[in-house]
């Protein structure tokens, strides 16, 4: 890492956790829904809703995330399909998630659990979703040394609302929308270490997903992996122990960003 100058983050899951926010969000405003609007909300959508556990809004919100998933990798590998921020998906993929869970109308009108402007304002959590405990404390010693920066599918307005949430001292906020595709795409990238005025070698992926470190490697990065709670599967890290693209590992009891801190001789 001699030659390191940047550190690049992914966000979803690796700088902040989204699960727990998510799907309390969900919880709270189905609760807020069926007390304030009972008369409104159908009986079929009522009593769906009231049949819902806190580990049914979890798989729900996991659902949602999934979507995400698929949408990013399909215009990561073919741009004819057309740009769209991850705004716009998460409105899209949250109402079409609620009717076919039988919480929403396909019209969105009256009848649903949350009417448009709800589902609308219920798809804009992803822009307040809670940091990891060591992710400001980790970020603030990583500063001293290195340039830091986003690297997120998150289009920009979504990152800056997360970053000041947060309060999260990024010094730059890039995104792939900058780059009109997604990760895993290399443009994205070699498109930032570009407009950090940087070669590749001199740029490291931070992340808690291993197929994000897997194409930064082939671009040229270095990587940092962040064992993170449910967002990687035990076989993907025993495969990528075997593959050897990741330079730095740090494990679930590492402390996050402070242990990648201290890793890189940084003192926390």
């Amino acid at each position: 890492m001699d030659n390191a100058r940047a550190l690049l983050f992914d966000v979803f899951g690796t700088c902040v956790d989204w699960r727990t926010t998510v799907t309390n969000a969900l919880i709270q405003q189905c609760k807020v829904a069926l007390m304030r609007r009972s008369m409104i909300i159908t009986n079929d959508v009522r009593a769906k809703a009231s049949a819902m556990s806190d580990d049914d809004w979890g798989a729900f919100a996991q659902e949602w995330r999934n979507t995400y998933y698929k949408f990013t990798r399909a215009l990561a590998a073919d741009a004819s399909l057309g740009w769209k921020t991850v705004d716009d998906h998460h409105l899209e993929s949250l109402h079409e998630l609620l009717v076919q869970h039988g919480l929403g109308r396909e019209d969105g009108e009256l009848g649903g659990l949350w009417n448009k402007d709800e589902v609308k304002e219920m798809s804009l959590i992803w822009h307040k979703l809670d940091p990891w405990s060591d992710t400001v404390a980790g970020l603030e010693a990583l500063n001293t040394k290195y340039e830091t920066c986003t690297l997120s599918n998150g289009n920009i307005a979504l990152l800056k609302d997360m970053q000041k949430h947060g309060g999260m001292p990024f010094k730059h906020i890039y995104s792939s929308e900058l780059f009109n595709s997604y990760k895993p795409n290399p443009a994205i990238y070699l498109g930032a270490a570009k407009r950090l005025g940087l070669e590749p070698s001199q740029c490291v992926m931070v992340a808690a997903h291993l197929g994000d470190l897997e194409a930064a490697k082939g671009c040229g990065y270095r990587t940092i992996y962040v064992e993170r709670s449910q967002e990687e599967e035990k076989k993907n890290e025993e495969e990528a122990k075997d593959k050897g693209f990741v330079d730095i590992w740090v494990g679930i009891k590492e402390n996050g960003f402070v242990g990648a801190a201290e890793k890189l001789g940084l003192s926390v």
